[in-house]
């Protein structure tokens, strides 16, 4: 876990301003001690806090204690929110709609502005596995997407950061998971903050940085990601929305490989004359692709008698079966 120290916290509260939508919450998770927290509340915000470090919660509760309801705080993990496991839920797993109904927020249309803003620091140790399934549940509109367009503010990594911002063409950044956040999101770079700035609870009292090779990972980037309003329009929508993130998987699965082999592999030698149908060059890498190609690529096949009548339908969906 990673905590903010005070200097950082009235910079963080000045990112926080802007955003989509009014600011009548905002939910934050693993608040640690409340350095952040007390800035926010300093503000005006309204907080509603979810921590699951059972050693933070007496001073926070003590803080929620002392002020006439802008403080409102759960022991509660937010990445365990909406367990798959069947049964009784307990404490720090916590159901959305429970979460949703104490705050007051109600669902709205995708369309409409965003309801809710959460913030927070993203765990190091699982950093990715978190983001793929926010990535998830996005496109599938279910646990914290289920009330619509929730704005997420989080501190995430340098390192990791470059590949939500990567560039067609460019291996070391330019992945599936790339293509996926720049189509459902608006992302925005709001700060960036050297990892002096955090301490850590390790016993030894270092720091710890996690190590990369080959992207630049010197600071913790305060990142916006917004959904976008028109996600889902045209042939995209939350019921096959899990093909497609199967689809741009595959395709990114062999990122120089080209897309016209890996289309005829699928849809029984028809590539070529789709890729000429989307104005896509013949002899395409994966890698060249934009993030909007893959989505054009994936409305033309669910519009093509191909797409269901070859064993890529049936494999996408062993897929979805197996992440559900």
């Amino acid at each position: 876990r990673f905590i903010a120290r005070p200097q950082l916290a009235r910079t963080v509260q000045r990112c926080l301003r802007g955003g989509a939508g009014p600011q009548t919450v905002l939910l934050e998770f693993a608040p640690g001690p409340g350095i952040l927290t007390r800035t926010l509340l300093n503000a005006g915000v309204r907080v509603v806090a979810l921590e699951s470090n059972s050693a933070f919660l007496p001073d926070l509760q003590s803080l929620e204690n002392s002020l006439d309801g802008q403080l409102k705080v759960f022991y509660a993990d937010f990445f365990r929110l909406d367990p798959l496991a069947s049964g009784t839920v307990k404490p720090p797993a916590m159901c959305s709609d429970e979460l949703f109904e104490t705050m007051g927020i109600r669902a709205v249309p995708w369309r409409a502005d965003v309801p809710l803003k959460i913030f927070g620091i993203l765990p190091q140790k699982k950093e990715r596995n978190l983001l793929w399934r926010l990535l998830f549940a996005l496109y599938e509109c279910s646990s914290i997407y289920r009330c619509g367009r929730v704005e997420l503010n989080i501190f995430i990594s340098e390192k990791e950061y470059k590949v939500l911002t990567g560039k067609p063409g460019d291996a070391r950044t330019y992945q599936a998971f790339t293509v996926l956040w720049q189509v459902a999101c608006e992302i925005q770079l709001l700060h960036m903050e050297p990892w002096s700035s955090f301490l850590t609870n390790l016993k030894n009292g270092g720091l710890a940085i996690p190590k990369s090779m080959r992207l630049p990972n010197d600071h913790l980037c305060l990142v916006r990601l917004t959904p976008h309003k028109n996600l889902f329009t045209r042939g995209l929508k939350p019921t096959n929305s899990s093909t497609f993130i199967f689809l741009v998987k595959q395709c990114l699965a062999k990122p120089k490989s080209r897309l016209g082999d890996r289309l005829n592999s699928w849809s029984l030698d028809s590539g070529g004359k789709l890729l000429r149908a989307l104005e896509i060059p013949k002899n395409a890498q994966a890698l060249s692709l934009y993030p909007e190609d893959y989505r054009r690529l994936f409305e033309a096949l669910q519009n093509s008698n191909m797409f269901t009548e070859t064993w890529f339908h049936d494999e996408a969906m062993e897929s979805i079966r197996n992440v559900n």
